[in-house]
Formats: C-alpha cells, structure tokens, sequence
C-alpha cells in the first residue's frame, strides 16, 4: 500500500516539541516553577505542584491557540517514533530467523541466487501496487548482478488473492513461477480459474498439473508459512520490502527508491 510507504521512517523532530510543552520550557515558566523545575530529581520525575501545572497548561494553550501545527507535528512525530520501534522489533526478528526470511527453499529467487545484496519482498499477486512495482523489479534485478531478491507470496486479500497465490506456487512446480507471475499479474481479465487456466495455457504449462499441485499440501504449507512470517513482523500491506538486515519498507516506492536502498545496504556492507 503506497500510504504506507514512509511508515517505518524516523521523524523525531515532533518529540522534542511535544517534550517541551509536557513541562514547558522554564525561561517560560513563573518564577516559582522555575524553581520547581530546578528541584526536579534525577530521576527526570516532575515535582510541579498542583497550581504550577494549571499554569504550565494555560501556558500550551495558548501557544496551540496561536500555533496549532504544533499539536499535529507532536502527533507526526509520535506515530514516526511508534513506527521505529516498530522496525527496529520487526528486523530484529529478521536477524534471528535468516534461514526463513532469506533462504526459505519454497520462494524463488530473482537475480543471482549467490548475491550478497539481500532482499526480500513480500508480495500479494493482486494488489495493485505490487504490480506497479513489478517491472522495476526486474529493471532493478537487471541493473545489480549482486542483487538477491526474495520473492514471498502472501494472499491477504480474499479469495482471487488465494486462488493466484496458489497458481503461481504451483507454477513453480512446473519451473515457470517468474513467467507465470508476471503474465497472470499484467492481465487484466476477470479474476478467478478461467483466468488461471487461460494464462497458464499462454505460457505453455500443464494446466491439470497446476490444478492439482494449486490445492497440494506443499503449497498451502508454503503459503501459511510466509502469513506466519508477515504476521512475525507486524506487516501492514503489500508491497513490503526487507532489504538485507537493516532496512524495512512498506509500500510501492519507486525504482530510485529501490537503488537508493540497495546503495545504503552496499555501504553497510563495504564501509
């Protein structure tokens, strides 16, 4: 989801503000908060009384009433930091699972399968801006011979995302998973197994086969362990993009965006 593409990006900026109207900043305050703040333990515990509170808070009033962007940059910078925590949570999980994320032997690989340039996407075959971003991945994958990328197939959007999650699998079966993916994520038919059949009858696979290996053990055990893991990391909506170890990001960001990241992960890399 596009609105989710800056969700795990730090902006602090907000917290300082919010900080300083939480006690008010002392220059501000009557003579004797000044000295009430100046009595404050090093525990960073307030020793207001009563009153120097009801004062402190006529003081941010008043300022919201003269400026109120700053309760909404406060806001902003709040959720920002809720989201770096939240990042920081969710690649720590990554960093303790790399056999799953990374090397799982059901996705498939994109690229060089040797590359040291690690990423991993998680992907629903119906969302619309995992198709935008589609093409740029195979640009991207063109352009960097040490790019790794990780496809992990999620259907989280009802019964067709399922039914092509499922297809796709099953292609792979048939060594066509990236040529199935991308004919059946560019059509533009009506979802549902005519569509299926059709599609995988343009790219010359055995559809009876692909029926029967949609609806195999081996693939609903492949796809319920990539929801385990976009559920491990808190993931919000599709695209989402793990790149290496260091970086998440949600959203269809552009391919500039997506060189950028791998620039960022080849410095960590070779400093």
């Amino acid at each position: 989801m596009r609105a989710l593409a800056s969700f795990f990006r730090p902006a602090r900026a907000g917290l300082a503000v919010l900080a300083a109207l939480s006690i008010a900043p002392a220059a501000a305050l009557p003579s004797g908060a000044q000295a009430a703040t100046a009595a404050t333990p090093a525990t960073g515990q307030s020793s207001f009384t009563p009153a120097q509170r009801a004062e402190i808070v006529s003081i941010v009033r008043e300022a919201l009433k003269s400026d109120p962007s700053i309760l909404s940059d406060a806001v902003s910078s709040l959720q920002a930091h809720a989201a770096e925590q939240k990042a920081a949570s969710a690649l720590d999980v990554v960093r303790r699972n790399p056999t799953l994320f990374g090397k799982s032997s059901t996705d498939v690989v994109v690229g060089n399968p040797h590359g040291t340039l690690e990423v991993v996407e998680f992907y629903d075959p119906r969302c619309p801006y995992c198709r935008k971003v589609l093409e740029d991945l195979t640009t991207l994958s063109a352009s960097e011979p040490d790019l790794r990328l990780v496809e992990k197939i999620i259907p989280i959007l009802g019964p067709n995302s399922t039914l092509d999650a499922q297809a796709i699998m099953a292609a792979g079966r048939q060594n066509a998973y990236l040529a199935f993916q991308k004919a059946l994520m560019t059509d533009t038919g009506a979802p549902g197994m005519e569509r299926i059949r059709r599609v995988a009858a343009s790219t010359g696979l055995d559809t009876a086969r692909l029926e029967k290996d949609m609806t195999s053990s081996e693939t609903a055990t492949a796809l319920a362990r990539n929801l385990a893991l976009a559920r491990s990391i808190g993931l919000d909506g599709t695209p989402t993009f793990i790149i290496g170890t260091r970086e998440i990001i949600p959203g269809a960001v552009s391919l500039d965006e997506l060189r950028a990241a791998l620039s960022r992960l080849k410095m960590a890399a070779h400093p």
